[in-house]
């Protein structure tokens, strides 16, 4: 049990978000999804310890999580003909319609920085379903409590919920007026994978990488954005130095040890 619980998290490190943000996309709710990826995640602790994990273990999660966002609708006492026509069609991967955004990934991001939440409840939301992490790591991060943070989360979800914020694409002329929470967000996920809070790393490149990959789609998208270039052009140069940061074992090298070459 123990390795495969090992073996759920670390599956869960690398694919959560993307999990989360493909539920998102088929839902339109990201309350729902985020809890039908834990429930995947439970069934995967059952399952696993005697079946073995499967070739693919994040698709395996994805499927199962969006089966059960199936059961939550078909449980539902009045579902609306979108959701309806959704359920019979979910494994269906039919998008006639143009996306300028074509990444679900920086669509949770866009999301969850929503202008209904306030900016505190957009940075612990996004951390937390986008970065992965845990509420004691974002508490850290953010200078305040385990209570505030999970009690932000659990606001934020409520308020997207009642606000009936869809998972889509904002209209262009509502990207420049979020791009400031976009950003911030983006930063301190890069700033997790600088400087990590918890785990035997000092760094965390899978984070930090995602961040640049996050931070050049929304260059790309808003090309004359002189912050979002600064932005990235900051990350990648300290992305740069993370070889030169650490020692073989992991350790931290102090800056006026640290091999340039590198």
């Amino acid at each position: 049990m123990g390795d495969a619980r090992r073996q759920v998290e670390a599956v869960w490190r690398i694919e959560g978000a993307r999990i989360v943000a493909s539920v998102a996309k088929m839902t339109g709710d990201l309350g729902l999804a985020e809890d039908v990826a834990q429930e995947a995640l439970v069934e995967a602790l059952r399952s696993w310890p005697n079946e073995g994990a499967p070739a693919n273990p994040g698709a395996w999660l994805t499927a199962v999580a969006k089966r059960r966002g199936v059961d939550a609708w078909r449980r539902r006492s009045a579902l609306d003909e979108r959701y309806a026509g959704i359920a019979r069609e979910w494994d269906e991967a039919v998008d006639a319609e143009w996306e300028p955004i074509d990444d679900d990934m920086l669509r949770l991001v866009f999301t969850a920085c929503h202008p209904a939440l306030s900016r505190e409840s957009q940075v612990a939301l996004t951390l937390r379903v986008v970065a992965g992490l845990t509420t004691e790591e974002i508490a850290r991060m953010l200078l305040t409590s385990v209570p505030t943070v999970q009690a932000r989360i659990t606001r934020a979800k409520k308020t997207l919920t009642a606000a009936g914020v869809p998972f889509e694409t904002p209209d262009p002329s509502e990207w420049t007026a979020r791009l400031g929470a976009v950003l911030g967000v983006i930063y301190l996920v890069f700033t997790e994978g600088y400087a990590a809070t918890a785990g035997d790393r000092w760094v965390r490149p899978d984070l930090a990488d995602e961040a640049i990959r996050l931070g050049r789609v929304v260059s790309g998208l808003l090309p004359r954005e002189p912050e979002a270039l600064a932005l990235l052009a900051l990350m990648e140069f300290q992305r740069s130095r993370f070889a030169a940061r650490e020692t073989a074992s992991g350790g931290a090298v102090l800056l006026a040890d640290q091999d340039r070459s590198r």
